[in-house]
Order: C-alpha cells, then sequence, then structure tokens
C-alpha cells in the first residue's frame, strides 16, 4: 500500500509519536492502527441503530425523541464532569 502524506502541526505529530512510542509503534504503524479502530460518523450511526433495535426487541425499549434528547444530556453531564477530573 503507498503512503500518503499528511500536513499536521510540528507539536501535534511530535505528541502523536511520542504516544506511538511509548505503545512500542512507529509513528506510521500508530497512525495505521488508528485509523482501523476508530469509527466513522456512519458506522457510529450504524451501530446506533443496531443497538437499539437489539433493545426494542429484546425488552421493548423505544424512548421518545424528547427522552432520548433527555438522555444525551445526561450523558453529556456525566462525560463533562468526568473529563474535568
Amino acid at each position: 500500500m503507498p503512503d500518503a502524506n499528511v500536513r499536521i502541526p510540528e507539536e501535534a505529530k511530535d505528541r502523536l509519536a511520542a504516544i506511538a512510542a511509548a505503545e512500542g509503534l512507529s509513528l506510521r504503524a500508530y497512525l495505521a492502527r488508528l485509523a482501523e479502530t476508530l469509527l466513522t460518523p456512519a458506522e457510529r450511526a450504524e451501530r446506533a441503530e443496531k443497538a437499539l433495535a437489539a433493545l426494542t426487541e429484546w425488552n421493548g425499549y423505544a424512548p421518545t425523541a424528547s427522552e432520548e434528547r433527555d438522555l444525551d444530556s445526561e450523558l453529556d453531564r456525566r462525560l463533562a464532569r468526568a473529563a474535568a477530573q
């Protein structure tokens, strides 16, 4: 597979290289692994749809749009609190 060049700030490259080295990987290998493991927005949406379908089938879970917004807000609040710690 041919390589590609990506232009990023030097500080970002240095940080990624340090993270890669700490995991015993080259920057190239680390970025390739990262690209293989992260989900695209479309993949995340597909997984969410499948999870909702499984929950609905399993126990009838079917939140309203309002309940989904409330749950999303609660999750955002908890994530913000965890990030602040």
